[in-house]
Parts: C-alpha cells; sequence; structure tokens
C-alpha cells in the first residue's frame, strides 16, 4: 500500500462484540471509533503522511442507530411502535416490552425450515428471552434459557428497503448456522439452534457467563492476566483454531472480542458470520475482520489464506501477555496504515519470556508463509507452558530451602 491507499469498508465496527459482526456493542458501551454510516476522513498518522477512509468514521461518543424493519411494527400483536425502540443505551428486560422479541415469539407467522438443517430448527415455545445485552444496526443478542438451559440469543431483522444488505445478511445468517452446525470442538462456542421468520433470523448458542476476553481484560483495568492463565487460554484458542483449520475454514475475525470465557474460564471460539471456507479468496469481502487484529495483506485487499488467522491470533496472544488493547494510542485507521506502510507491531514486553515473544513475532511476521500453522502454534505454547510449570517448581523448591529446618 502506498501513501494515499484507499481502505474501503462495508460498515464493521472496531468493537464487535459477543459474536457479532456488524457493528453490535453491548448496550451502554461507548467505542472509541465506529464504523457506522457512509462517508469520508483523512486521518493523519504524524508524519506528514495521510490515509483517505472511504468508510465511515464516526466520533468517539458515537453509537449505531437501530432501524426497525416495517413489518415488525404490523405484526407484534397491536403493539405500536411510533419509532424504533431499539435505542442505544436501552435495555428491555421484559418480552413486553421489546418488539423484536414479540416479533418472534408471535406464532401468527410460522417459523420457516433452515435450509439443510432442519434439524436445528428451535422450538421457540421452549425458547426463554430475559434482558439485551447487546445491539446494533440490525438486532440484538438477549440472554436467556432454551430448555432450561442458559443461552445467547440473537435476533437480526431482516434490513428495511435495502435489497443488498438483506441478501448479505441472509448469506451470513445461513453461512453462519453451516458453521456453527458442522464445529464441535471443546473450544468452540456449542450450536443450540436457529429459526427464520418472514422478517427475522435467530441463533442461539450455549451463554458464556465470564464474557468476552476483552470485557475480562477491560475489567482489570487492562493489568496483564497470571502468565499461567493466559498461555492455557492461548492454548485453547490456538487448539479450537487447529480444529478450525483442519476442516478447510478460515474465521477471518479472530480478536479478543469473539474469544468467550466459560465458567472454567476456558475460551470458546464465537462469531462465525465472517467465516469461510479455504477457497480461491479472489472476490472476498476483504475489509471482514477488525483493523487491530487484521493481517495486512486483508487490510491491502490481497489474496489471502488461512494464515490470517495465525496473524490475529498474534495479536491476541499479546493482548493476553499485557492486559492491553493493541495499538491502544492509535485509532484503528491510523493502526491499519502502520502495519501496512511501517511494519509497525505491539511492542513485546522487555520482561516477556522469550518463548512467547517469539511466537508472537512469527505469527504476525508480514509475510504469511513465515507465519507458523496452529498445529505448531499448540507445540510452542505445550512448550512455553511447560517451562513456566518447571520455573515455578523449582522457585518453590528454593522457596522451601530458604526456610529454616525444624524437626518436621
Amino acid at each position: 500500500m502506498v501513501e494515499g491507499a484507499k481502505f474501503t469498508g462495508i460498515g464493521h465496527n472496531d468493537d464487535n462484540f459477543y459474536g457479532f459482526t456488524d457493528g453490535y456493542k453491548r448496550i451502554g458501551y461507548v467505542s472509541d471509533m465506529s464504523v457506522d454510516s457512509v462517508g469520508s476522513l483523512q486521518t493523519s498518522t504524524g508524519g506528514g503522511e495521510s490515509i483517505m477512509v472511504e468508510s465511515s468514521v464516526g466520533s468517539t461518543d458515537s453509537q449505531p442507530m437501530m432501524r426497525m424493519h416495517e413489518g415488525i411494527r404490523t405484526m407484534t400483536n397491536g403493539y405500536s411502535v411510533g419509532h424504533s425502540v431499539l435505542q442505544p443505551n436501552t435495555a428491555s428486560h421484559t418480552r413486553g416490552d421489546d418488539a423484536l422479541v414479540q416479533a418472534l415469539m408471535d406464532n401468527r407467522y410460522p417459523t420457516e425450515g433452515l435450509e439443510h438443517y432442519d434439524e436445528w430448527t428451535i422450538n421457540l415455545r421452549n425458547l426463554h428471552i430475559e434482558m439485551a445485552f447487546a445491539q446494533g444496526a440490525f438486532g440484538k443478542l438477549y440472554k436467556g434459557t432454551y430448555n432450561g438451559e442458559d443461552v445467547a440469543i440473537k435476533i437480526l431483522e431482516r434490513p428495511e428497503n435495502s435489497p443488498e444488505k438483506s441478501q448479505f445478511m441472509e448469506q451470513q445468517f445461513a453461512q453462519e448456522v453451516m458453521m456453527l452446525a458442522t464445529l464441535k470442538h471443546p473450544n468452540i462456542v456449542r450450536f443450540i439452534g436457529a429459526c427464520r421468520k418472514p422478517v427475522l433470523w435467530c441463533i442461539v448458542t450455549e451463554y458464556a457467563k465470564g464474557g468476552s476476553v476483552r470485557q475480562f481484560l477491560t475489567r482489570r483495568q487492562n493489568r496483564s492476566v497470571p502468565l499461567k492463565l493466559a498461555v492455557k487460554q492461548a492454548l485453547d484458542v490456538a487448539r479450537g483454531m487447529e480444529y478450525v483449520h483442519g476442516l478447510g475454514f478460515i474465521h477471518r475475525d479472530l480478536k479478543s472480542d469473539n474469544l468467550l470465557i466459560a465458567t472454567d474460564r476456558s475460551i470458546k471460539i464465537a462469531d462465525f458470520g465472517v467465516a469461510r471456507i479455504e477457497v480461491q479468496t479472489e472476490g472476498m469481502t476483504p475489509e471482514t475482520g477488525t483493523y487491530r487484529w487484521m493481517a495486512p495483506e486483508m487490510i491491502q485487499h490481497r489474496p489471502y489464506t488461512q494464515k490470517v488467522d495465525v496473524y490475529s491470533f498474534g495479536i491476541v496472544l499479546w493482548e493476553l501477555i499485557t492486559g492491553l488493547l493493541p495499538f491502544q494510542n492509535m485509532s484503528a485507521v491510523q493502526a491499519a496504515f502502520a502495519v501496512v506502510n511501517k511494519g509497525v507491531r505491539p511492542t513485546v514486553p522487555s520482561d516477556c519470556l522469550p518463548a512467547l515473544g517469539e511466537i508472537m513475532t512469527r505469527c504476525w511476521d508480514a509475510n504469511p508463509d513465515a507465519r507458523p500453522p496452529f498445529s505448531e502454534v499448540v507445540r510452542m505454547l505445550e512448550n512455553a507452558q511447560n517451562e513456566i510449570l518447571t520455573n515455578v517448581r523449582k522457585a518453590r523448591f528454593r522457596c522451601c530451602l530458604a526456610q529454616p529446618l525444624t524437626a518436621d
């Protein structure tokens, strides 16, 4: 990419949350940068260089505006909606005050089948929807239960007056159902089922009580994760991605927002709405993903392979080791420019275990062919884990020798 090169975006947000790929944010949360509307921005990178951005970049206090499909206004048992009820900074705590939920549960409109995956069609009578905790331009994410099990419920509405966007979302829905129904691994979020209605799509997965890794790090005020836990969680991600790649898939949006923490603190990889089977990548939507975690070849709109996920993993490992947001002093677009034009990467801490620093730097190498496959990443992390455990045992032994000897 050269000075003045253009990024073209499709509206993905820099702070996607809990498996959403279209600008979803947890309710009440403000992003440092949103990409939600159409416009352009010229931003300086500090050295007199600039980059034109042909996706929209909102202000720091921007929130996605919600749109309500006309069909929802008319199909909710007389529920009157004068304007969209899906407004920023609001949460629906009951089914009675949420038009999306009412539209989904309205039994006057039949549940449509899932092409090739009818066995995964959920029975809405067994679905109980509780409060919404994330929202975006075309839907919400809710906590609830299905057959008594805690679940996460994604409800999307078909875009009004936008056939292109509607078709794109339909493809995303079908793709996510296919991916989730196919992937069965301890480190992949478990698929419960899905359904569609005339103006809605719904996907139900297991509920991760710990939230996302990014949330976890934010709650810790960006303090680093204990090393033993960080390596264990990195191993969870690497093993899950080794499985995904083994089936010929590319995730394309691997980042801390899409890594969920289960009750036992294990990691579940989520958000397969933008995942693809690895085929010729010409024509793939290059902007899929998020700039802070995105491989340079994807930023540059060049053909890419599964190695884009390996790059993203290197950034995630750095997050776990440092507790920080990648390129936190830059906007997402500035970070993308620095990565591509200046070869900038996050700074590996001086006290980082050398084996972990090597994994990071190899994973985010500018040359995709130089990045290790996830099978090798798993092996390197297992060696690092053994080294950590050995050092802990040695430290404990030295501590014991330093204590005064007693008759006991």
